[in-house]
């Protein structure tokens, strides 16, 4: 016995002894039955268990284009804390989970193959191994239990079971199979159930092993049923992959070495010793896929890799709902079979008139590559990010530039041609654009033909982003430019680009993604030297008086000699040409202006520059060009710079490292950057 406080017992005290006992229970078939008739939702079918469980993590609705979506928690991944939630797919996964519900309540897609087709990397595995970890789970939940049986033989029986005492049942049947198919629907009846989510029903016969015991026994007892069921320990079922039930997988391999048996099962031949017959059920293992996954799922790998002698168990399995193990007859199964392929051998089905049997069966879920900039970001930022990238800082925006060319490189261009494809990314995630509505947006995603099944896989932009993260050991950060050269370095070995014509409009795009880099960090450097917030309150303070004077036609007294003069025009036409007020329009600007004071101004609330979001932009913009001259940041270039300007240049360093999330290393960067193109601008501006 080892002492109390040991180490040993200190450990099994996060054992917790009674959930335990309450997932591992067992009990009489009689006792059973108590169960249904408190829980009729045991008796679930597969499909409807699937579905109940992906219903259990709750769902939300939301409006994207005028288009209702429902948003199922589900695939957020709660089960692992988000390690493997799916981002951007809401319409696929809304329509799997509709596949699902139609099964579910038998409308004929449970005689079906859930078929996942997509390119590669497209997230087709990971949704599968979701739903494979979600039921696991549910099978140790109350809501989602499932219960199966063993044959208990005393002494004189023990033959019937080669001298064991405790046969399981070997495909986790549900145990109201045990009642005769003729008494079934009084049985029913007679059972008085609760009402359930679905109406309880008992399909098809028990597996040939059990088949056999029960048949033995009836003989035994002169068809007393209620005797047998004496023989009979009904226990919880709980799902496990490791463990290999109620969850099967099949991946193909080649040809030589692929065998039927390994879906349906197989002679075991040291039992045929004990039983006498390689016929005999008992000594059959019925181990293949199809078995192990009974009442719960299957997970065929590259499906359509599948040879021709495997399409025949397959089609029986799915339009049937049986399988035929070798030397016995058809055998009852219930389980979710889902498979999942990539883009090239979905091809080779369509062309192959010998699956066309597998084509009717199956129910086809396109799962695209993301086109929603703002969810592509989600994927990286999940593994890439400074907190978990130690002694190196991601620079802002490095994500956001990969992954907004992973997204380019999947959008076919746009037939309008006033719009560009960085503009039609910027629509489809969410943004606004002058003379388009979300009808038009509606229209432009209509007019596409294979968008989100071609372009660059989340996986090349991973791997480019790892390779800058390692390769680049002289600096302790690395910014946009460093991981957009990956990106475009790779090009040149990547597997899956067909041709230079491809490969050359994804260079195009790098250029566009480099451009668009270029006006974002301009404009945060520009905020970042006008970030003087007593100077924009001084400016903001001075339009406005103008602005007031103006529109009540007043004159405005001069703070510094005292007299009236006429409102001072071009300052107000200084700051509103910055967001690009017409002179056409410049009094309506004004007048609106003036009238969102006042509104404010009756709710008792004081006019802030920052409370109006186009002023503020405006302010911003023009303060930036009164001070880029003093602040001279084309001299960083020449690193010519007098302790006066280095103490500004720090300044707006430390304001793009508060505000930005750049570090001192980026910072300086990003600032060199921008001065080199503002010192571009000045020579041209020289020429």
């Amino acid at each position: 016995m080892s002492p109390k406080n040991s180490l040993l017992n200190r450990i099994g005290t996060h054992q917790n002894v009674d959930e335990y006992k309450h997932l591992h229970w067992d009990g009489t078939f009689e006792e059973y039955l108590d169960l249904v008739q408190k829980d009729p939702n045991i008796v679930r079918t597969a499909y409807q268990r699937m579905y109940d469980m992906i219903l259990s993590y709750g769902s939300e609705e939301y409006i994207d284009n005028k288009k209702k979506i429902v948003k199922y928690r589900f695939f957020d991944d709660p089960i692992n804390h988000g390690r493997d939630a799916i981002y951007g797919l809401d319409i696929p996964l809304m329509r799997l989970v509709n596949v699902f519900k139609s099964a579910a309540l038998e409308y004929g897609t449970e005689k079906r193959i859930v078929l996942l087709h997509g390119p590669v990397g497209s997230s087709k595995s990971t949704i599968v191994r979701l739903m494979k970890a979600g039921l696991e789970k549910y099978s140790r939940s109350d809501s989602g239990q499932v219960y199966t049986f063993s044959w208990k033989m005393t002494d004189e029986l023990k033959h019937l079971t080669g001298g064991q005492e405790m046969m399981p049942d070997p495909m986790n049947d549900e145990p109201l199979k045990l009642i005769p198919d003729e008494w079934r629907k009084d049985a029913i009846a007679e059972m008085n159930l609760k009402e359930g989510r679905y109406p309880v029903r008992i399909r098809g016969d028990l597996n040939p092993a059990s088949r056999f015991i029960f048949k033995e026994l009836m003989r035994h007892y002169k068809g007393d049923w209620t005797r047998v069921m004496e023989h009979v320990v009904v226990r919880r079922l709980l799902f496990s992959e490791k463990d290999r039930v109620g969850i099967g997988t099949f991946q193909p391999k080649d040809e030589k070495n692929q065998d039927s048996t390994e879906l349906t099962g197989d002679v075991n031949y040291r039992k045929i010793a004990i039983y006498g017959s390689d016929s005999d059920p008992r000594a059959f293992n019925f181990d293949g896929e199809f078995c192990v996954a009974n009442r719960g799922v299957i997970e065929f790998v590259e499906i359509l890799k599948l040879d021709v002698a495997f399409l025949y168990d397959l089609l029986g399995a799915t339009q049937e709902r049986k399988i035929k193990p070798k030397k016995f007859a058809q055998t009852d199964i219930d389980e979710v079979i889902l498979g999942h392929t990539n883009e090239p051998e979905y091809r080779k089905l369509l062309n192959n008139e010998y699956m066309e049997a597998l084509r009717d069966r199956t129910v086809k879920i396109d799962v695209p590559y993301i086109t929603k900039y703002s969810e592509e970001i989600k994927i990286y930022k999940k593994d890439f990010n400074n907190e978990k990238v130690k002694g190196k800082h991601i620079a802002p925006h490095t994500i956001e530039m990969a992954a907004m060319w992973a997204v380019l490189t999947r959008l076919e261009d746009p037939k309008k041609h006033d719009l560009t494809l960085l503009q039609k990314l910027k629509l489809y995630d969410g943004k606004t654009l002058t003379g388009y509505t979300q009808d038009n947006v509606k229209e432009l995603r209509k007019e596409t033909e294979r968008e989100g099944l071609e372009g660059i896989s989340p996986r090349y932009i991973q791997d480019k982003l790892s390779n800058a993260l390692v390769t680049d050991k002289t600096d302790s950060s690395i910014n946009p430019f460093l991981v957009l050269n990956e990106l475009e370095g790779g090009l040149k070995n990547h597997g899956l680009i067909n041709s230079e014509e491809e490969r050359n409009r994804y260079r195009e795009l790098l250029g566009i993604v480099k451009q668009e880099y270029e006006d974002i960090v301009k404009n945060e450097v520009q905020r970042a030297i006008s970030a003087d917030e007593e100077a924009i309150g001084k400016l903001c303070a001075n339009y406005i008086d103008n602005v007031k004077a103006y529109t009540q036609k007043e004159k405005v007294r001069n703070k510094y000699t005292g007299q009236y003069e006429e409102p001072d025009e071009r300052l107000m036409r200084s700051i509103e040409q910055k967001i690009d007020i017409p002179g056409s329009r410049k009094d309506d600007f004004r007048r609106e202006i003036m009238n969102y004071i006042g509104a404010l101004a009756i709710e008792g609330r004081q006019f802030q520059y920052d409370t109006n979001e186009r002023l503020h932009k405006a302010l911003e913009l023009k303060l930036f060009e009164d001070q880029k001259d003093s602040i001279k940041l084309a001299s960083v270039v020449s690193n010519v710079v007098d302790k006066e300007t280095q103490e500004k240049i720090d300044i707006v360093k430390q304001r793009l490292i508060k505000n930005y999330g750049y570090n001192e290393e980026s910072a300086t960067d990003v600032l060199n950057f921008v001065a080199s193109i503002f010192a571009r601008g000045d020579s041209k501006d020289q020429d």
